[in-house]
């Protein structure tokens, strides 16, 4: 994700969004569902981990976890949690072939322009070992537009978002949706997919 507007509004804004996100991840049911799913030991990748609240939680739960944020703020939180290797890293930077048993993409992605989405679908489809598990979560509706911080989202429909999943070779098999307040103070309506390689 380049959008500089973005990544600015997030640098600012760093604390807050830990300060909204950190003790809720601990009790997202999808989070507790992931986590579950995991072998023993396994490896897995928070994909925009933010400020790390979900892979602080995937770490006490005894999983290998690397952490890739654009924003160095955010790097700088995450990495504070113990177990938790955060690194400066965007979508593009997931390279690894048949390497993690779990990709968490909470709320990331939508970040991304929507023509960008095949390919960074793709590279998760290969960094996933055979089986793994991918979760993602994205504001629903159609278009894409800025918040009034400034951040870009794309927006999705969930039968849009599970073709592009089966494009990348990822079959989706559970579904949560849910109305929340963000960052701006605003309702926004989402959903969030699990999927399996």
């Amino acid at each position: 994700m380049s959008d500089a507007e973005t990544l600015s509004v997030y640098a600012a804004k760093a604390d807050d969004y830990a300060n909204l996100t950190d003790e809720a991840a601990a009790r997202d049911p999808s989070l507790v569902a992931f986590i579950a799913a995991m072998p023993k030991r396994g490896r897995v990748l928070d994909l925009g981990c933010g400020p790390g609240g979900s892979a602080a939680a995937m770490a006490r739960a005894g999983l290998v976890v690397d952490a890739f944020d654009p924003v160095p703020e955010m790097v700088a939180l995450a990495g504070r949690h113990a177990g938790v290797s955060a690194r400066k890293a965007g979508f593009e930077d997931v390279t690894q072939v048949d390497h993690y048993d779990g990709i968490w993409a909470n709320f990331s992605l939508l970040h991304a322009p929507r023509d960008d989405m095949p390919k960074h679908l793709a590279r998760i489809a290969t960094a996933l070992k055979p089986g793994g598990r991918f979760h993602i979560g994205v504001k629903t509706g159609t278009g894409s537009k800025r918040d009034t911080l400034g951040r870009r989202y794309t927006y999705y429909s969930e039968s849009e978002l599970v073709d592009l999943l089966a494009a990348a070779g990822l079959t989706v098999f559970d579904r949560r949706e849910g109305c929340d307040t963000g960052l701006d103070g605003v309702d926004a309506h989402w959903i969030v997919l699990a999927a399996h390689a």
